[in-house]
């Protein structure tokens, strides 16, 4: 199994990254903010708009350490991404089913049977763990619609009705989240998903952790060979990673949305960390972006045994552990992809 190993976030605005005797040097100006091994890292993730040198995207290439960059804000720019673990074979078979619909329709089925499990059991497990602080009744009958959606998946025969099966359950799962939220009802509300702004602290730290998780998960994808930009489910679309965004549909309720509702309900998060922009966007501070950046790094250090390789792993490698039985699929080393189905 691979072993996980750091990641770096650069959340400085003006901050430049180059090399230096193959290490990541970071400064801000005249000031050197920190000097690390990049034999250290896994990956680097900047939010600074002066960029990096030549010099070290090409050493990271060299290296396979995913260079990513985003603005301050957390909107996705691009990675850098070595040529190491390219596998022409695989990708090949790849882009096959990706362009056979028949062929796809099962992978895609495969990755919102584990979302909207997974959404279920979110809300089985704050029903059970805070029975008496959240509406249980609402919730209960919430679960059992996702219950119903689960037994129906099977019956799609295109992405398209699959994709409104999605729309639909997501509309489900949504309706009661406001209930999951335990604290500071009054700065932490959620009334439905808003994005390209997002409209409401919950929202703005959703977005944000969900760029997280998309950028782990086409990592872990570029890391067995797979092309993190040709996907099942999500259609083809320039710049657009679609496998990336496929893989994420499974771990968004599990690892994405109970990891911002423990940073709320746990007192992590401010709402002073946050900031209302003339548009009414609402988005991180950077203070509040070095907080959410420290709780995922520690979380993803956290372990649970996979539930269907049933080895014990850190979270941080799940999407690696999925991302390689999808690649043993395609290979025809299994015969159908088993979704991430957390309890």
């Amino acid at each position: 199994m691979k072993q996980l190993l750091n990641t770096l976030y650069v959340t400085s605005e003006d901050a430049y990254l180059s090399l230096q005797n193959d290490n990541v040097v970071v400064r801000q100006g005249d000031s050197l903010l920190g000097k690390i091994p990049l034999r250290s890292l896994e990956s680097i993730m900047s939010f600074s708009y002066k960029g990096a040198s030549p010099e070290l995207m090409g050493k990271c290439a060299e290296f396979g350490v995913e260079l990513s960059f985003f603005s301050p804000r957390g909107r996705y720019y691009c990675s850098i991404l070595g040529e190491k673990n390219r596998n022409v074979l695989l990708r090949r078979e790849q882009f096959r089913f990706a362009d056979a619909e028949n062929e796809a329709l099962p992978f895609a089925k495969s990755f919102i049977i584990g979302k909207i499990y997974n959404c279920r059991w979110v809300l089985e497990r704050t029903k059970r763990d805070h029975a008496l602080r959240v509406n249980s009744e609402r919730i209960a009958a919430q679960s059992e619609k996702l219950r119903q959606f689960l037994l129906h998946i099977d019956e799609c025969s295109s992405i398209d009705g699959l994709r409104g099966m999605e729309g639909l359950a997501a509309k489900e799962y949504f309706f009661t989240f406001d209930d999951l939220i335990l604290r500071n009802k009054d700065d932490f509300f959620f009334q439905e998903r808003s994005r390209r702004p997002p409209l409401d602290r919950l929202n703005a730290l959703l977005s944000f952790v969900y760029v997280l998780l998309t950028s782990d998960c086409a990592s872990a994808l570029q890391g067995v060979g797979l092309d993190p930009y040709v996907g099942f489910l999500h259609t083809d679309r320039p710049g657009r990673a679609s496998l990336a965004l496929d893989l994420v549909e499974e771990f968004r309720p599990a690892i994405a949305d109970r990891f911002a509702l423990t940073l709320i309900n746990t007192g992590a998060i401010k709402p002073s960390q946050f900031e209302v922009r003339e548009n009414g966007g609402v988005f991180l501070s950077e203070g509040g972006r070095k907080s959410v950046l420290a709780a995922w790094q520690k979380r993803k250090q956290e372990t649970l045994t996979h539930p269907f390789l049933g080895e014990k792993m850190p979270w941080g490698l799940v999407p690696y552990a999925q991302a390689l039985l999808l690649s043993r699929v395609i290979r025809g080393d299994l015969d159908a992809y088993p979704p991430f189905m957390w309890k």
